[in-house]
């Protein structure tokens, strides 16, 4: 039997990112109704392909939590100048650096040689190279922020010290570099991070340095699993920023958006995305 709802929400998700993509130009122009100041520093990594998902994640930040310090989309290489122009017209916290120019200095070769490799080696060469001056979060292009955002805000304003991370649904691991199977408890989704410290990332690196096979999908996000543990990360609450597909085969979005600080939408659920961007 056709599952009338599942094709039904795919189709107006396409439709919708469509219709966003064909207007971005001047959505960017449309004031964002927001004042608030938030002291946090904010990164994302993306490419021209996905450029609707970036405006439309940094609107629905400024609009939910606040205008942070900064919002740097750091560039795979692939943004246009005219993109790269439109992306700083959101609002003047909005910054766009080409990967090449963000890179710190005293990276490891085999980060480099993943990057060379797999295009999610450039955003494990972007993680390591954030630098980490107060609260900083770094978030994925397909992330939408709602109302409960403003959590971050008291998040940021804690004394805990220890960053969070978002838990995510499944064993999305690349297993050549775990080596135990405890270390495979409490998945990481290296979609969302928040930062309260720089990380030590020598732990995971190693097992990078090692591997002998090419990286996978899932190498960069085991790196960041590792590396979070190892250094002591915390889950986010589950109810407040999610990340599930249980929604997947169904037409509706089932994330009560009005309580909610973020969804991330991940391939099985992407087109879901495109129901709740707004203007």
């Amino acid at each position: 039997m056709v599952n009338l709802g599942y094709h039904a929400a795919k189709i107006q998700g396409k439709f919708n990112r469509s219709l966003y993509k064909a207007a971005v130009s001047q959505i960017v122009n449309i004031p964002i109704k927001q004042t608030r100041q938030v002291p946090i520093s904010v990164y994302a990594f993306s490419c021209e392909r996905d450029l609707p998902e970036q405006v439309a994640s940094i609107r629905s930040f400024i609009r939910h939590v606040g205008i942070p310090d900064t919002f740097t989309v750091v560039s795979d290489g692939s943004y246009t100048d005219s993109s790269c122009n439109l992306l700083r017209r959101i609002n003047r916290c909005v910054q766009v650096i080409p990967l090449q120019n963000f890179l710190r200095t005293d990276l490891p070769q085999c980060a480099f040689d993943y990057a060379q490799l797999h295009p999610l080696g450039k955003k494990l060469l972007a993680l390591m190279s954030i630098p980490i001056n107060g609260t900083t979060i770094y978030t994925d292009s397909d992330i939408l922020f709602f109302p409960g955002g403003i959590d971050l805000i008291n998040l940021s304003k804690s004394d805990e010290k220890y960053s969070l991370y978002l838990p995510d649904c499944s064993m999305s691991l690349d297993e050549r570099i775990i080596y135990d199977d405890s270390e495979k408890l409490n998945p990481v989704n290296g979609g969302f991070i928040l930062f309260r410290h720089e990380f030590d990332w020598s732990f995971a690196i190693e097992r990078l340095a090692n591997l002998q096979e090419a990286p996978t999908y899932f190498t960069e996000q085991t790196i960041v699993h590792l590396t979070m543990h190892y250094n002591h990360g915390e889950p986010l609450c589950t109810k407040k920023y999610v990340l599930n597909v249980e929604d997947q085969f169904i037409y509706a979005d089932k994330s009560e958006s009005k309580n909610i600080a973020l969804r991330h939408y991940v391939n099985d659920v992407r087109h879901k995305f495109w129901f709740n961007v707004g203007i």
